[in-house]
Formats: structure tokens, C-alpha cells, sequence
């Protein structure tokens, strides 16, 4: 199925470009993309392709939601960890040198080296699967949209939450231009930003952009830094109104310190307040869980990542975590015009290199991790004409992953593994349109997926009395193979001339896979989704107002967890680690609301109200104790048994969180914003905004611990904006105005028991200047 698809799409290639050879122009052509016009009143339309086809938003019947490039650059994001301060339904975790996402309460935690997120990650089209990658992307950037729900139609993998596309600006046609942004704030935060579109004859454009960020840590000894450059370089290629390629290809280079944790208020002992934002590295942070270990058993302590000099001695998070990662791409997109539709052939290359070492966890974690893959995607859309409208297509993605973990809590619990896994995915896709009359529509489509998985993996356990770096196993095998058929159903119907109202089911599909440890015990199965959606999109008042609705429930069956648990050694025994389960399912429900208005072309409001409810209708996990103390669990526990019998005291606990709430859901997730726009001359405005992100209280953990709750928060940013229409701009603002302790991630530390968390940026302020020329 491989080299069928890898030859059909070089045939493909091959003949576009071959037309386009053929096919040169009498004329230049204009732009493909638009060109900025005059300011109108009203809403402008944004134009997204969340559906594989060119749509106005407000025509989409699907929730998404679009932020502009603009938008980004305004919000200062540079980051994945920051995207979801401006869509309220998304949550991102960052977790060691990994990202994970949660939409509405569906997610992953990515805590395993073989872990995929459920919501599928996407950029310029091009779908990533390792967790480590979604890094280095945010800059020159069109959008990015993010479809909320399960994408099992037409999206190629894992997106049984949702779909994250981030889509890159291309070069113009003709036209010799360029941006540049330079960036200063507190934290010594320093961005570059440059962008050059060259046009290379009539029918060739090239468009260049890099950036350099560079800014110490949030946290003490300077943890929660960002360091990177990125670079990137699109060659557009259109001979004719018919035909056109565009190749991009990304690099980016990630280092610094990396993320870091805190300490979290426990009542057993006392720790750094969390607005000092203490790392677990730093001595007073040390101080409190020496005083923490006291109170449970007497060990000592060897320090942070270096040597373990004493017998039995339990470790300390160091100062010396780092990042070392590299991320490649290479992709094309070949765009036909068939006459009675459009050809889409996308050809991509990926390449992920992670070293790195983080505390995140509160012990010492050693990764490498290096993951090639390739894609080939290939869609055919019929014309807008026509009662009957169709998007069909075949996918096939395939990737090597290399990996090395080393996690090391002292000499009392080390692990270590080197998994290898080749996982192959094919599939074949289709969805209809069907217009029963001018004003309602049918909607079918389908997907048929094909997952093959092969891991080869040693593993090696340690502690007492065995030596700090235990020798690893002799490799052992296995494979995995998961077929799905994934659908959806819907209705649309044109109520108006600006209103369209929609209702649908869909199913979406997570395939299962590994999680490192001795077989046969090592495997988990596919999860799915079945949502169930009504909405309504409506503008009034002369383009002046816009109100939307969705209200969804989703029934979430064989939901896969992820937790520290009792992993098996291969000689009987069982070590702490983190493993994969078919541990619940649940039931989320919930409604959106989003008004946008723009009384006058000068003032723009927006509102976004999302209510969400979610519970685990079942939820059974069995949590490993090294030492036999409780697992200390805002949960029932239901019982122990003897882990190593005879050996030494490990246990197994037997968990039941059936009936807690999904965890990243806040009930209430409120986004409000205003921006004004004073004309001072003819050439010059002034432009002032604010807007405020609220949200309720939610579980970071599916362990429910109380300390690892984050309380409901108001976090604020403020802008304002000098602007001249002659191209260039002064930016001052301030983000997190109260300076807000909120956190990104929490769990718990094995061993010592106690809990750690990554908190969101504190209050950060810079000035930011632009140029277009």
C-alpha cells in the first residue's frame, strides 16, 4: 500500500508538473491570495479551509474556531502553550519537551514515549504525530483554525477531539514586499521576526521568513524559558489559472533551559508561596521536601541529575535540565484545476530530533527521541455548481520513532527504556453535499482507516539493592493492527440570507498502541467518540452583528489514561512508570456562544461563552506504590495488593474515580474583548484593546487530588497601538495585568508523594514594533 501510494503520487506530480510546463501564461498572473482593500463597516469574512475547501467562517457548518495571523502577532504568541488564552475551548498542556491538547475535555496526556495526542495537530496541511513537535511554527502565519469535535471524515489521524491547523502565509505573485517585528520585554524577552516576499518572474514567488526568540525563565534558576530560530522558505510555482505547486520547507532550532515546575500548597508541609514562583530546583524548594520526607521515612538525598553517591538515596531536582531539539520539515502542495474539480496532492517529510532533560515531574527525566516520518494526501473536490458536492480522497502516513528515556529519582527507583516503534496508517475518505432545494442541504461522509503498529523495546528497572543504572532486557517484540470505519450526518439549512443553521453526528477514532513495559501487559485498544451537534451561525444588522450557537453532546467510549502505575520488569516484578489503559468512559455535553459586534468601522467587541459538563462514567485505574504508603487520591480507594511479594513492599491500589468530572473541563470558560481604533490624521491611528480570559475551576489530574485543582481566575492583557498606514507601528502592552498564578499542568512526584505544577506566564510587558514595506 506504501510504494501504491508514494507511486501514485509521484505520477501525480509528475503530470502537474509536466501541465504547468505546458500550460505558461499569455499574461502575468495576479496574487492568488487577497489583497488587502479599503476599510468597510462591518464584520469582515475570514475564509477557512477546515473542510478540505475554500468557505466563508460563517458558512462552515462545523465549530471552528479562526485566529488570524494578525491576531497571533497582536497576542504576542509564539508558542503552542499560549493558543489557548484566545480559543476558550482549548487547553494545552505542556509536559516535559512534549505538548498535549485537550478540546472540551477530550485529550491526552502525554506522559508515554509512544503517546499521540487526540486532538490532531496539522501544519500547512501536513499532519504531525509526535507531541515533541508542534514547536517553532508560530510566525508568519495566515491563521490557524481550530475544529472542535471529532474529525473522523476527513482528517487523517487521532482526531478524536479536534483538529489544531496552523497555515502558513504564501508568497504573492509579482510583488516585492516584506514584514519585520522587533520585540523587547520583561523576562529580558528579545523577538525577530523578518519576512521577504521576492518575485521571480512572472509565474515563480518566493517568501522567506524567520525568527529568533529569546527570553529567561519565569520560574527561579530559569526554568520556563523560550529559546529558538526558526526559519522558513515557500516557492510558489503558477504558470496558469489552472495549475500550481507550492513547496515549503521549516527548521527549527529549540534550547534553553526548558519547562520547569512549582511546588504546590500541601497541608502536610510547608512550601514556597506560588506567586514567588519557586522551582523544585531551587533550595527553599528543597528545604520543603526534605521536610516532607521526614514525615514519611528518613532518606537521603543525593542531589539532582548527578552521581548517586549514597546507598538508597532519593534525588533531587537539579539546575541542569536543558533542550537540545531540532525539527525539519519538507512538504509540497500540487493544486489542479480538472475542470470539474480540483486536484489536491500533498507530499510531506518530517523530521524530529529531541535531546533533552527535564524536572517537570519534580525527578530527573533523560530523553532522546528521534522520529521521521512521511505523508501522502491526496483529495479530489468536486466543483461549487451542481446540486451534488464532493471531497474525496486517500492518506497514508508512516513514521519511525527511536527513543531513549532515562528517569532517575535516585538510586532507590531508576527506569530506563529504548523503545523503537514503526507505525504505518492508510486511508480512504469521502464526504457529500447534497442540495435538496435552494436552502437545505444533505451531508454524508466516511472514512476507512487501516493502522499497523510494531514496537522493538528493552527496558531495564532498579532500585534498592539493585544498582543505579540497571542493565536493560534482551529487545522484545510486538505488533498491533486496528481497523475503523468513522461517519458523519448532517443537516444544513439556510434560514436566512446571513443565517445558517446546522445539526450533525459524527464519530471520530483513536487507534491504540503501546506503552513501555514487558509484554503481554503492555497494549491498550482504540478509543472513539460519537458527537452529537445543533448550531446556528447569523449576521444582522447590515454585517454589524454576529451570533452563533453550538450546543454538543459526545458519548466517549474505551477512553485511554494515562497515569503512574505499576510497569512489569520482565523477571516477575513490577517498577513505578507511566502506562496506557482503557481505564473510562464518559459523557460530555455542553453549549458555545460567540457574538462579535462593530458598531462602527472604529469599535469591534467579542464575547465567547462556552459551558461545559463532563463526567467519567467509569474510570477504574490501579496505582503503584514503590514503598506499600497509600496513594494519596481524591478518589475511592477500593483496596491493595502486594506488588513484589517477598521482595519488598510495593502495592497496588485499586482506584474508582467513576463519577468525577473530566478533567481540563472548566464548567465556565469566558473570552471578552473590545478594540477601538482613534483616526488622529489622515495617515495615523491610534488603537487601544483589552480583553480577559475567565474560566472556573477545573482537575488538572485524573487523580483528583485537591492540590491539583486550579480555582477559577480572570486573566486580563491590555494593548495599544500606534499605526501609521505608511507600513509601520509601535506596540506597548502587558499580559496577565494582575499577575494571576494559574497553572498549565499538575501531578504528583512518586515516591515522596507530593505534588508539582507548571504555572501559565506571569504578568509580562514589552513594547513591539512593526514594519510593512
Amino acid at each position: 500500500m506504501k510504494k501504491l501510494l508514494l507511486a501514485g503520487t509521484a505520477i501525480l506530480v509528475a503530470h502537474a508538473s509536466a501541465a504547468m510546463a505546458q500550460e505558461a501564461p499569455e499574461t502575468p498572473e495576479t496574487s492568488t491570495q487577497t489583497q488587502a482593500g479599503e476599510e468597510t463597516d462591518g464584520l469582515q469574512d475570514i475564509v477557512i479551509t477546515a473542510q478540505r475547501r475554500s468557505e466563508s467562517l460563517q458558512r462552515a457548518a462545523v465549530a471552528v474556531t479562526a485566529v488570524t495571523g494578525d491576531d497571533l502577532a497582536q497576542s504576542g504568541i509564539t508558542e503552542t502553550a499560549n493558543l489557548g488564552k484566545l480559543v476558550p475551548s482549548l487547553v494545552v498542556q505542556p509536559t516535559g519537551g512534549t505538548t498535549s491538547f485537550f478540546l472540551r475535555g477530550v485529550g491526552t496526556n502525554s506522559q508515554n514515549s509512544f503517546s499521540e495526542n487526540a486532538v490532531a495537530f496539522n501544519f500547512n496541511g501536513v499532519y504531525v504525530g509526535r507531541p515533541t513537535a508542534p514547536a517553532g511554527v508560530f510566525y508568519d502565519l495566515e491563521r490557524v483554525e481550530v475544529v472542535k469535535g471529532p474529525q473522523g471524515t476527513l482528517y487523517g489521524r487521532n482526531a478524536t477531539g479536534g483538529a489544531i491547523n496552523v497555515l502558513p502565509k504564501k508568497p504573492i505573485l509579482g510583488k516585492f514586499g516584506g514584514e519585520a517585528l522587533l520585540e523587547y520585554g520583561n523576562y529580558d524577552s528579545k523577538k525577530g521576526f523578518l519576512a521577504l516576499n521576492v518575485p521571480l518572474g512572472d509565474t515563480v514567488a518566493l517568501r522567506v521568513a524567520g525568527q529568533i526568540v529569546d527570553r529567561d525563565g519565569y520560574i527561579s534558576d530559569g526554568y520556563d524559558d523560550d529559546k529558538g530560530e526558526a526559519v522558513r522558505a515557500s516557492l510558489l510555482i503558477e504558470p496558469s489559472d489552472r495549475w500550481s505547486m507550492t513547496l515549503v520547507a521549516d527548521y527549527y532550532n529549540q534550547h534553553g533551559k526548558g519547562g520547569g515546575a512549582v511546588l504546590l500548597p500541601e497541608a502536610r508541609y510547608s512550601v514556597p508561596a506560588l506567586e514567588d514562583r519557586v522551582s523544585v530546583s531551587d533550595p527553599r524548594a528543597h528545604a520543603a521536601i526534605r521536610q516532607l520526607a521526614s514525615t514519611i521515612f528518613a532518606p537521603p538525598f543525593c542531589g539532582g541529575a548527578g552521581g548517586f553517591v549514597t546507598s538508597g538515596c532519593v534525588a533531587l531536582a537539579g539546575t541542569d535540565g536543558f533542550l537540545d531539539n531540532q525539527f525539519y520539515g519538507v512538504s509540497a502542495t500540487v493544486v489542479g484545476d480538472l475542470g470539474f474539480g480540483t486536484l489536491t496532492v500533498i507530499p510531506a517529510w518530517r523530521r524530529s530530533d529531541v535531546k533533552f532533560r527535564t524536572y517537570l515531574p519534580g525527578f530527573a527525566g533523560d530523553i532522546t527521541d528521534l522520529a521521521e516520518q512521511t505523508s501522502v494526501e491526496v483529495r479530489l473536490a468536486s466543483n461549487e455548481d451542481g446540486r451534488l458536492r464532493y471531497v474525496i480522497g486517500g492518506f497514508y502516513f508512516g513514521e519511525n520513532q527511536a527513543t531513549e528515556n532515562y528517569f532517575r529519582q535516585g538510586n532507590i527507583s531508576t527506569t530506563r527504556f529504548t523503545p523503537r516503534l514503526n507505525t504505518e496508517s492508510v486511508a480512504a475518505f469521502g464526504q457529500l453535499t447534497f442540495d435538496l432545494s435552494d436552502t437545505f442541504r444533505l451531508v454524508a461522509g466516511g472514512r476507512y482507516t487501516r493502522e499497523d503498529k510494531k514496537q522493538l523495546t528493552s527496558t531495564a528497572a532498579g532500585g534498592l539493592p539493585g544498582p543505579v543504572e540497571p542493565p536493560l532486557s534482551a529487545p522484545f517484540t510486538g505488533s498491533l493492527s486496528f481497523e475503523k470505519f468513522t461517519w458523519k450526518a448532517g443537516v444544513e439549512f439556510d434560514a436566512g440570507p446571513a443565517s445558517l443553521v446546522y445539526a450533525n453526528v459524527a464519530t471520530g477514532f483513536k487507534s491504540g498502541g503501546f506503552f513501555v513495559a514487558q509484554p503481554p501487559n503492555n497494549t491498550f485498544a482504540p478509543e472513539s467518540l460519537t458527537a452529537y451537534t445543533v448550531g446556528a451561525k447569523n449576521r444582522f444588522f447590515d454585517n454589524k452583528l454576529q451570533l452563533n450557537f453550538e450546543a454538543f453532546y459526545w458519548d466517549y467510549k474505551d477512553q485511554q489514561i494515562t497515569y503512574v502505575g505499576g510497569v512489569p520488569t520482565g523477571n516477575g516484578l513490577f517498577a513505578q512508570g507511566s502506562i496506557t489503559v482503557n481505564a473510562g468512559k464518559s459523557h460530555i455535553y455542553g453549549a458555545e456562544f460567540e457574538a462579535r459586534f462593530a458598531p462602527s468601522r472604529n469599535d469591534l467587541f467579542n464575547l465567547n461563552v462556552q459551558y461545559l459538563k463532563g463526567e467519567y462514567d467509569t474510570l477504574l485505574t490501579a496505582n503503584f506504590s514503590p514503598t506499600g504508603a497509600p496513594v494519596t487520591t481524591g478518589c475511592t480507594t477500593l483496596g491493595s495488593r502486594a506488588a513484589n511479594p517477598g521482595v519488598n513492599n510495593a502495592r497496588f491500589y485499586d482506584i474508582d474515580c467513576s463519577g468525577k468530572p473530566t478533567v481540563n473541563s472548566p464548567e465556565w470558560a469566558i473570552n471578552v474583548g473590545y478594540e477601538r481604533t482613534f483616526e488622529l490624521t489622515g495617515d495615523l491611528d491610534f488603537i487601544a484593546g483589552a480583553r480577559a480570559n475567565i474560566e472556573s475551576s477545573r482537575f488538572m489530574n485524573s487523580n483528583y487530588r485537591p492540590e491539583e485543582v486550579q480555582d477559577g481566575f480572570v486573566m486580563a492583557d491590555a494593548f495599544v497601538t500606534l499605526r501609521s498606514r505608511q507600513g509601520w507601528s509601535i506596540t506597548g502592552f502587558v499580559n496577565n495585568i494582575t499577575d494571576e498564578e494559574v497553572l498549565a499542568r499538575a501531578g504528583t512526584r512518586p515516591i515522596l508523594d507530593f505534588p508539582v505544577g507548571t504555572l501559565r506566564p506571569p504578568r509580562t510587558y514589552g513594547v513591539r514594533v512593526g514594519f510593512d514595506f
